[in-house]
């Protein structure tokens, strides 16, 4: 037994140091790549923002997912599958059909940012703690619920965008596709001391999810606060998932398709083993994804695109193999 956990401890440790030391070089291509002499301190005033937008992105995407997969006590739902990205397009239509799209609702990003997480907390929050209240058990009925939601979100969305003047239209879309471009230094200066405070609260029940994912009768069992900690962790999520979204935009199946990987890579029950490795692999599949179609392809086509064809088919892929199963 001790040596088996010997040969895990390592086995993790080689496989962070590799996903690390890709991150470092991809990082260093994505910034000093195709920079042109006299060009280099303009060049990376640009670049170094976008870098650590795509880290925090990353970052929180995967550990959010983690934390939601643990409560909810499935591997297929993430809270960008169960509505939330739709929420947060149609939090952007609302505010521009309503106040237009010189408001400083819409103009200001630092406010705009501000409303879109309060808002996405609070009905977030809400529509998951009342789900898993009342629906503990039945985990078809919940991805039904949210599926629904987020088929609502959407076509009340495209109702409002249908009626918006065609110039504004315009410029409400270059906020429903998540893109690292413009990143404003403030909104990511907000969010880090959101991130930051948001962690403070979670990192000492932290060591409590591993009890968690045994279920809620053995946790409860094992001397857990279960419902307590279910409801705080779904405001954590809430908020966590409300930043990255509200940062660059949505990007609804990194999530699924990053969790899931890490799962099967690390074959540990420690989160503080799949949140190092998620995190990392996150953060990697985002940059790699960045760095190949704006510096190496050249093309403006957001990585959310790409991510969400590719994590589209294997959310297909789990949801026909977990019905075999059954």
């Amino acid at each position: 037994m001790g040596s088996k956990r010997v040969n895990k401890d390592r086995s993790f440790e080689k496989i962070t140091m590799f996903l690390a030391i890709l991150i470092v070089i991809v990082s260093l291509f994505y910034l000093f790549m195709s920079i042109r002499k006299g060009n280099l301190e303009y060049s990376l005033s640009q670049r170094i923002p976008k870098l650590i937008a795509i880290v925090l992105t990353g970052s929180l995407i995967s550990f959010s997912t983690i934390l939601f997969q643990t409560i909810t006590n499935n591997r297929l739902l993430t809270p960008n599958v169960m509505g939330l990205d739709s929420f947060y397009v149609l939090i952007q239509t609302v505010i521009v059909y309503v106040f237009g799209s010189i408001h400083i609702f819409t103009s200001d990003k630092r406010i705009n940012f501000l409303i879109c997480i309060v808002l996405m907390v609070v009905i977030s929050t809400f529509l998951y703690s009342s789900l898993m209240k009342k629906n503990r058990a039945n985990i078809i009925l919940i991805v039904l619920v949210g599926v629904i939601l987020g088929t609502l979100f959407s076509s009340l969305s495209k109702f409002m965008q249908i009626m918006i003047d065609p110039n504004e239209y315009l410029m409400l879309q270059n906020k429903l596709f998540a893109s690292f471009n413009n990143i404003n230094e403030d909104i990511l200066f907000i969010s880090v001391i959101m991130i930051v405070i948001t962690l403070i609260f979670v990192l000492k029940d932290f060591k409590y999810l591993d009890v968690m994912s045994l279920g809620r009768d053995h946790a409860i069992s094992l001397g857990v606060d279960y419902d307590r900690l279910t409801k705080k962790l779904f405001i954590i999520v809430s908020i966590l998932i409300s930043i990255s979204t509200a940062l660059v935009g949505p990007i609804t199946f990194l999530g699924l398709l990053v969790v899931n990987a890490t799962k099967q890579i690390v074959k540990s029950y420690k989160h503080s083993n799949i949140v190092t490795i998620g995190s990392l692999l996150s953060v990697f599949v985002l940059l790699f994804g960045q760095l190949l179609l704006e510096r190496v392809l050249k093309i403006s086509t957001p990585v959310s695109v790409v991510i969400n064809l590719i994590g589209g088919i294997y959310f297909m892929y789990l949801l026909l193999r977990e019905s075999k199963v059954c």
